[in-house]
């Protein structure tokens, strides 16, 4: 394993179980225009707009999708899904609480770190979240690489930083969580991407129910087994 596998590791296991972190999420609840109470949350919260206001607290809170502040111990935070707001609640508590504080990972395995070739194509798809929620999604194209002799292909979306994509596998939901995440690199002038499934970690929901993630959609859906990266939460 090499010191920048060493620094994600580390990068995630910060991002993961900080006090505010990933895995602090205790509740989130979608607003539906009303002043009130929720459990959790101090104060009275309403949206207004494309705002969150709380109130009954040392001054009055305002946020925009993404923003947050804190109150006290906990972390309320604005999430935006498909113009719907929502109010989360992080508790530095929440992972105790769940009885959950460790990352179960497989060995680090030069072997699963492949290149492959990104195609770009706009591939529209029903997409469904863990919740039940339905949308679409138009992915920015694939990546074709080979692993252990076999012809793979990840459908993926695409921001200024790195691609992205949910995939499954022929370990998820017994050796590993339901379905993982990976960030690969965005593709140098050749077309060509590092796929590196030593990368592969799990998604918010593993650490929180109170998250929303969508399914890998059906091309990432994968009938051989990725004993790579994170696997599962103890």
């Amino acid at each position: 394993m090499d010191d920048a596998h060493r620094r994600w590791i580390a990068d995630r296991e910060t991002a993961v179980w900080s006090p505010h972190g990933i895995a602090a999420l205790a509740s989130t609840h979608w607003l539906d225009g009303g002043d009130r109470t929720y459990d959790g949350a101090p104060g009275r919260w309403r949206q207004d707009g494309d705002t969150i206001v709380g109130t009954d607290l040392p001054g009055e809170v305002r946020l925009a999708a993404g923003e947050q502040a804190q109150v006290g111990d906990v972390v309320v935070r604005a999430h935006l899904r498909d113009g719907t707001l929502a109010l989360r609640v992080l508790d530095p508590q929440a992972a105790a609480q769940r009885g959950v504080s460790e990352i179960v990972r497989a060995p680090y395995d030069p072997a699963l770190r492949v290149t492959g070739v990104f195609t770009p194509i706009a591939l529209p798809s029903q997409t469904e979240s863990v919740d039940g929620f339905r949308s679409s999604t138009v992915y920015d194209g694939t990546v074709s690489f080979t692993l252990a002799g076999r012809d793979l292909e990840l459908t993926v979306t695409r921001d200024d930083a790195t691609l992205f994509a949910a995939f499954a596998d022929a370990t998820s939901g017994s050796e590993s969580y339901a379905f993982r995440f990976l960030r690969p690199p965005l593709p140098d002038d050749d077309g060509h991407v590092t796929v590196d499934l030593n990368r592969a970690y799990l998604p918010p929901c593993a650490f929180s129910d109170h998250y929303a993630c969508v399914f890998p959609p059906p091309g990432n859906r994968w009938s051989v087994p990725v004993r790579a990266g994170e696997l599962r939460v103890r």
